[in-house]
């Protein structure tokens, strides 16, 4: 059969991606129709639980990141103050090196919750595109269409009827081939089947007998997850089936509602930035907006879109935040300052290969974080004097030119060498 893969998604990355998880969620189709179960919905449902719980480690590690957000982003500020202003490259390299310890103090770095989303996207994408595109991964799915497929191809004026329908749209690009005219069955609803029969007489039996197995493969409590909400809804509404038009209507209620509460749930890291420098209130106030934002956008694709995407869309949000209550749960016990200390040693321990001096304990690491509130109003600001006596330290240290060749704090010295003797020139 040529153009095998047509229907699967080829991108780069994101292709190979969705072909693992095409392979995925064709054994649990296989497994659900071996104990005679084989319905796209339930395996939808299975497989959003088992890919979110493999990327469970990811979203720990992004939720850890948040809650050290809160008492490291104080820290960070202050350096920041301290060196505002300052633009020689000695300054510049001195509060890289320090923040570079406020985050290893932490245990992260400067793309600590960056990199948990990004490593996330693709396969986020790829799960998606392995839903909206079933058939193209599953074996059983792809084979009801047959062989209606084969019949269609050689059909005349059935090139042109497919193309004119309103699920073709997104397909209209493709070469008319077998790939296309799946994906366009793929997406049709109840209405543009009902207009292929009445077009193709002529196969009104192979049009039934696909249409009754993918009917029987799509339902899902009594939806057809091909179908929109909104396609469902105006349906039932006109066969008076009312209990099936709530139904429909709850796909994308259930979608805003579950996604708002796994907004809820994470950690709100940036509502305690400073705005010291000004920005902080407007980064509170975006942040604010998206949370809203995001659950009303969630409402309006799972009506537009086709219930199997409203059904991993609200799943997904229902996992995360059963993962978010238990990540809490653990995160709340998590003593902290044991956590520093830990992050401190492995620090120093890389400093000593670098040829560095160790990095103290500061004052916020001795403190028992268990009693202090996630505000940063209430944080101890360092003394001038403290301040000066680091400064004092750190100036000794890269005078005595004890630093490995190559290291920061050599090149800071290099630096400091050179401008100094500029000036006596």
């Amino acid at each position: 059969m040529t153009g095998l893969f047509l229907t699967k998604n080829a991108t780069p990355i994101l292709g190979q991606f969705a072909s693992i998880l095409g392979w995925l969620i064709n054994a649990i189709f296989n497994l659900l129709d071996s104990i005679g179960i084989p319905n796209v919905g339930l395996a939808v449902v299975l497989f959003t639980i088992i890919i979110y719980t493999l990327m469970l480690p990811l979203t720990y590690k992004q939720q850890k990141f948040s809650r050290m957000s809160v008492r490291m982003n104080p820290e960070l500020q202050a350096i920041q103050k301290k060196y505002k202003g300052k633009q020689d490259q000695v300054s510049m390299l001195k509060m890289q090196d320090e923040m570079k310890a406020v985050y290893a103090k932490y245990g992260t770095s400067q793309t600590g919750s960056c990199l948990p989303l990004l490593i996330q996207l693709p396969f986020l994408l790829a799960v998606y595109r392995v839903v909206y595109a079933i058939p193209a991964y599953v074996d059983k799915v792809r084979a009801a269409y047959y062989p209606l497929v084969t019949e269609l191809l050689n059909s005349a004026g059935a090139q042109d009827f497919l193309t004119n329908l309103t699920s073709a749209a997104q397909f209209s690009r493709q070469e008319f081939n077998e790939n296309t005219i799946i994906d366009i069955l793929n997406k049709a609803s109840t209405a543009e089947w009902d207009s292929l029969a009445s077009n193709f007489p002529d196969l009104s039996g192979v049009i039934d007998q696909a249409r009754n197995v993918l009917e029987g493969f799509n339902n899902f409590i009594g939806l057809n997850i091909s179908n929109s909400p909104w396609f469902s809804i105006q349906q039932f509404w006109s066969e008076g089936a009312y209990l099936l038009m709530i139904v429909a209507l709850l796909i994308p209620i259930l979608a805003g509602l579950t996604q708002w509460i796994s907004v809820r749930l994470m950690p709100q890291a940036a509502a305690n930035v400073s705005t010291a420098d000004g920005n902080g209130e407007d980064m509170m106030k975006s942040m604010r907006m998206m949370n809203n934002f995001m659950p009303l956008i969630s409402v309006w694709f799972c009506f537009t879109l086709p219930v199997g995407v409203g059904i991993y869309w609200v799943m997904s949000a229902v996992v995360r935040t059963v993962q978010q209550l238990v990540i809490n749960k653990y995160l709340e016990k998590m003593d902290i300052d044991e956590e520093i200390k830990k992050n401190i040693e492995k620090y120093n321990r890389k400093r000593e290969k670098d040829g560095l001096p160790p990095e103290r304990l500061n004052n916020v690491a001795r403190t028992s974080t268990r009693s202090v509130e996630p505000n940063y109003t209430k944080k101890r600001e360092i003394t001038s004097e403290e301040r000066q006596k680091q400064i004092k330290d750190s100036t000794e240290y890269y005078k005595r030119g004890e630093a490995k060749p190559g290291s920061l704090a050599a090149k800071a010295r290099m630096v400091e060498q050179y401008n100094e003797k500029t000036k006596k020139k």
